[in-house]
């Protein structure tokens, strides 16, 4: 979660880290500080809060600095989000400074015996110990990276560690186990950092680190060793975005700019997937296709967000393949005993790559001897180098913690995955798949006429935003989609909101409704599958005569809606199976706009943070 910076160069070391704390502050923003080596020391500087209250501190107490320093972006674990919390942790003596994301599980008992040796520790978090242990090692063998390794063998959990010495001024030495790190190499100078955001402006090369691994950065180059201090295979890897796209480019939050952006993001992720004879060709998928004929089962694992696009996967891939899909929250996997085997496929879905939950369920997967597909956003994490096979989504970087476009993208991949199931085990004939897929190629057009249509939805979001509780109901596909929509309105307008199959009304949640209380409603196309339509027309109207205010999502020309929407938000029509990609799009805006209203914070929601690498 929290959001790290190292450099190592020939720049000052406090404009570089400053500058990357600000592009990873989506991260974690309890508190924030850094650590520079300079005058032979280390100058410090540590606040709670956002970002912007360390950089008043520095403006009022200015540092001095050099070519080598640190920082920190804080989502608090262990310890209240106060300055005594706030990293980099130092030693007794000052010397050594540390900055750290993850969970240190056995601190308690390092904290004891540090004590008592007389170590004093001032702050209530698990990161200080590392600091101290650092500082007794390096005492012993004057070499910060052997130091490293050494306290790394003896540290338990998840965790990214980040550490100067004043001894070694021209060196930054970083660590990783189950946590993200990433290393930038420019010219002269090199970067660690949570994310590639934090260095994409000044270096697009990049490293991945592997798990149990140190690395040390100078100057001169890069050198990767493991925890055992043996010499270790490392991948470069070139950025395909620009520090641009993690601009506001002239959007008031990050969000908008997100959401606006789905059209290409959609674009993008299915550019390359379709051969000349109108095949799939996913070449990132490493899975060998009489390997996947022989799957009985698929078992999508995903967290949030990604969770609800593994629900609406599950509609695709049973109804285009016939396999038996289940859905599982990456949390709860491995602890209720899952079913697994060789011939099961597993897919984990994923933004960051990081996210910690889905990372150990593919790991139990792996271990029963399951197949893993990842879906994923980021180039070089975690998830896509321990799974079997990966597609990667093209949405570039998503900065605002509410995720929009990498919903939209994660929709398409697995889409993609479903088709390309269905087209190997022969369950769809080539010309069907083409005409699924000229449709996902319209998608994108859909999407952008959908966005250009929304003032009403801001009108409207804002005459609500007194409210207390918003509603939201779907069958079949738009049911994940109503969960979507309330996620939306919990993340950013902190409301009570709750998605509700349609059909559950009548088992007990109708009982909340009342007078005019907002309940969105999506509405399935009522070509095709015309139940589905038929129920929650019916559906629309019980909940009207108890007096509901119905905000009605329904495609163009479904004129049977009208006499029972209160509001009504028009979008194209799609098939079924493809609706999502159009119908979310209204939620995200309405989401964005009431939380705006209420005068929350839209990028970065309270307690919140992108990418959750604790379990």
């Amino acid at each position: 979660m929290c959001g790290i910076v190292g450099y190592v160069g020939a720049r000052p070391a406090l404009d570089v880290v400053l500058a990357g704390l600000k592009r990873l502050e989506y991260r974690g923003y309890d508190s924030a500080g850094v650590a520079v080596l300079a005058d032979g020391g280390l100058a410090t500087a540590r606040k709670a809060g956002k970002l912007l209250n360390l950089e008043k501190e520095l403006a009022e107490r200015p540092l001095s600095t050099g070519p080598t320093g640190i920082g920190h972006t804080r989502w608090a674990t262990h310890g209240a989000p106060t300055d005594t919390n706030a990293h980099p942790h130092l030693d007794n003596a000052g010397r050594v400074a540390v900055v750290h994301n993850g969970i240190i599980e056995n601190f308690a008992c390092l904290r004891a015996e540090l004590a008592e040796r007389g170590h004093e520790l001032s702050s209530e978090t698990d990161t200080e110990v590392v600091a101290h242990l650092l500082a007794e090692e390096f005492s012993s063998c004057a070499d910060l990276a052997e130091a490293m390794r050494l306290v790394c063998r003896r540290l338990e959990g998840a965790f990214t560690l980040v550490a100067v010495h004043a001894d070694e001024p021209d060196v930054v030495v970083g660590a990783r186990r189950n946590s993200p790190l990433v290393v930038g190499v420019g010219d002269g100078e090199a970067f660690l950092a949570s994310d590639v955001a934090a260095f994409i402006a000044h270096t697009r090369s990049a490293i991945e680190l592997g798990q149990d691994q140190v690395v040390e950065l100078r100057r001169g180059g890069v050198l990767v060793t493991g925890f055992d201090g043996r010499p270790a295979d490392v991948r470069s890897y070139h950025v395909d975005w620009d520090a641009s796209m993690a601009e506001k480019g002239g959007y008031d939050y990050f969000m908008l700019k997100e959401i606006a952006e789905q059209p290409k993001a959609v674009a993008d992720t299915l550019l390359g997937r379709i051969d000349a004879s109108g095949s799939l060709t996913l070449d990132e998928v490493r899975i060998g296709a009489s390997e996947l004929r022989e799957m009985d089962k698929v078992v999508i694992v995903a967290c949030g967000t990604a969770f609800h696009a593994g629900l609406i996967a599950k509609y695709a891939i049973e109804h285009w393949t016939r396999i038996p899909c289940e859905v599982e929250l990456a949390s709860e996997f491995r602890y209720r005993d899952p079913i697994l085997d060789p011939r099961t496929l597993v897919i984990a879905i994923s933004q960051s790559g990081e996210t910690m939950d889905t990372l150990m369920a593919l790991r139990h997967a792996r271990e029963q001897g399951s197949k893993v597909l990842a879906i994923c956003n980021t180039n070089g994490s975690t998830i896509p180098r321990e799974s079997d096979a990966v597609l990667y989504t093209h949405a570039g970087p998503e900065v605002a913690v509410a995720s929009t476009k990498a919903f939209l993208t994660q929709l398409v991949a697995c889409y993609l995955v479903a088709l390309y199931l269905g087209q190997v085990r022969g369950t769809k004939w080539g010309d069907e798949i083409q005409a699924v897929v000229r449709e996902l190629s319209r998608s994108s057009q859909d999407v952008e006429r959908v966005l250009d249509t929304m003032e009403p939805v801001r009108a409207l979001a804002r005459s609500l935003a007194h409210k207390g509780t918003v509603l939201f109901l779907g069958r079949h596909v738009g049911y994940p989609v109503a969960l979507e929509g309330a996620l939306k309105l919990k993340e950013l307008a902190y409301m009570h909101a709750e998605g509700f199959a349609a059909g559950e009304l009548k088992h007990g949640p109708i009982a909340l409704i009342e007078e005019d209380l907002p309940v969105v409603v999506v509405v399935p196309s009522p070509r095709g599958r015309s139940v589905l339509h038929d129920k929650i027309v019916s559906n629309i109207q019980e909940i009207r005569a108890r007096g509901a205010r119905t905000i009605v999502i329904a495609e163009e020309g479904d004129e049977t809606v009208v006499p029972y929407a209160d509001h009504l938000i028009r979008i194209p029509a799609t098939p079924t199976l493809l609706q999502p990609l159009v119908a979310t799009v209204p939620l995200q805006v309405f989401a964005c706009e009431l939380a705006t209203a209420r005068g929350n914070e839209v990028d970065q929601p309270r307690n919140l943070a992108k990418s959750v690498t604790v379990e």
